[in-house]
């Protein structure tokens, strides 16, 4: 890697990681309070569930207007508007007084959170490629992934200092903070000259040759499935934490610390490898440690009536490192089949993964948190349809070509420097 190319990556990495962080955050730091915003609007389990489901669903819709956004106005300007609206959503939820107003400024949350993630993912591929590009992304993944670990100790350590609405105030000192960051330290990485102008019919074809593409979905759904396997935990934790292993609100830290750290070590791992291992390979041993970790943790809670805490969380710690070391290299094949549009295709790629989020917070994690062992099959059913989505494309990859067309449309999962 060239000097000023490293250095562009250096400067880079914190900023991205930073933005990436914004989602976590807004999800994980009001886990601790659920009990006592419940309390205060006369909300049961499942109606606290719906703050994450309602940001979720909002988060999703609004991702698939990042991207084209930033395609057409620039990186910078639309990730700077989003973090705007963003503090003044958290601002709207510290000042909630029912369920309803909470709910909708939860919502406002979800339209601007996803801003910093997508659009981030962009910008390292519009100033990095191959090797380098999985680097960044895999340290990228490293500074993000500290986010979930220490969220839920921040909004405890708030309780413990004030009540409930600090953790929102607390979102809207950092999104100021985020908002500075960029001023200073990102530039603008989508030149004037390469941007696609913003029409709504022309986006809508857009999103749907990449809905119609095979390829596209294989990919999309192979990444989306693997890490809705952890999220499916990451909803749940509230039960998981209070309720199974009732280690009270200052226990999410038992459940969240080695779950990230095996992320963080995974992406280590996976830019370690960059240029080292091939993709293929890497992604053959992200997901067995997926599945293997889905098929340990169904067996002990099958067995155990009483689980404990290390051989409830290890395991999930090592699917956590699985998906690390997947996620990189198949987000880089989807940017790279839509050169002209990257923030689109992470857009799409966003949309499909939010989707999948969604419906593990607002339906599966309510229906099956109340048995461990339902939930750990259900995250292996989620790693194993993962795994069949890039198993079925690697081999259609494998093929040869049928046509010159053919051709042009393969994907390599192979990073490449141009």
């Amino acid at each position: 890697m060239a000097r000023s190319t490293a250095l562009s990556a250096s400067r880079l990495a914190p900023v991205l990681g930073a933005l990436a962080m914004l989602g976590p955050f807004s999800i994980d730091t009001i886990f601790p309070a659920f009990p006592h915003i419940g309390a205060q609007f006369g909300a049961d389990k499942l109606a606290m569930q719906q703050t994450i489901s309602a940001y979720l669903l909002a988060y999703a819709l609004m991702s698939v207007a990042h991207g084209p956004l930033s395609d057409a106005l620039g990186r910078r300007r639309v990730i700077l508007a989003g973090l705007a609206v963003f503090g003044i959503a958290s601002a709207g939820c510290a000042l909630a007084t029912s369920l309803p107003m909470l709910l909708a400024f939860r919502v406002l949350q979800g339209l601007s959170a996803g801003v910093g993630l997508i659009v981030g993912r962009a910008v390292i591929r519009d100033v990095l490629h191959g090797d380098d590009a999985q680097r960044l992304m895999s340290h990228v993944s490293m500074i993000f992934g500290i986010a979930p670990a220490i969220a839920p100790l921040v909004g405890a350590w708030l309780l413990g200092w004030s009540r409930w609405p600090a953790i929102f105030w607390f979102l809207v000192i950092l999104s100021a903070a985020m908002i500075v960051a960029v001023v200073g330290l990102l530039p603008e990485t989508h030149p004037r000259e390469a941007r696609q102008p913003l029409r709504v019919a022309a986006m809508a074809r857009g999103y749907w040759a990449m809905l119609s593409d095979s390829r596209f979905m294989r990919l999309a759904l192979a990444g989306s499935l693997n890490f809705a396997a952890l999220f499916l935990y990451i909803s749940s934790a509230p039960a998981l934490v209070l309720d199974h292993l009732h280690l009270g609100q200052n226990g999410f830290g038992w459940f969240f610390i080695p779950m990230i750290g095996g992320m963080m070590l995974g992406a280590f791992v996976s830019g370690r490898l960059a240029g080292r291992v091939g993709g293929i390979a890497q992604i053959r041993i992200g997901f067995a440690c997926c599945i293997v970790a889905a098929l340990i943790n169904a067996i002990y809670h099958y067995v155990v009536a009483q689980p404990t805490v290390l051989p409830t969380v290890l395991p999930v710690a090592l699917n956590s490192f699985g998906i690390a070391l997947v996620f990189p290299i198949l987000t880089l094949a989807i940017l790279d089949m839509f050169p002209a549009t990257r923030g689109a295709a992470s857009s799409m790629q966003a949309f499909i993964g939010l989707l999948a989020n969604a419906l593990m917070a607002g339906l599966v994690s309510p229906w099956l948190s109340a048995n461990l062992f339902q939930l750990a099959l259900a995250a292996g059913i989620l790693s194993v349809l993962a795994w069949v989505f890039w198993r079925w494309e690697y081999q259609r990859s494998k093929r040869p070509p049928r046509s010159p067309h053919d051709a042009d449309e393969a994907v390599s999962l192979e990073p490449t420097n141009p």
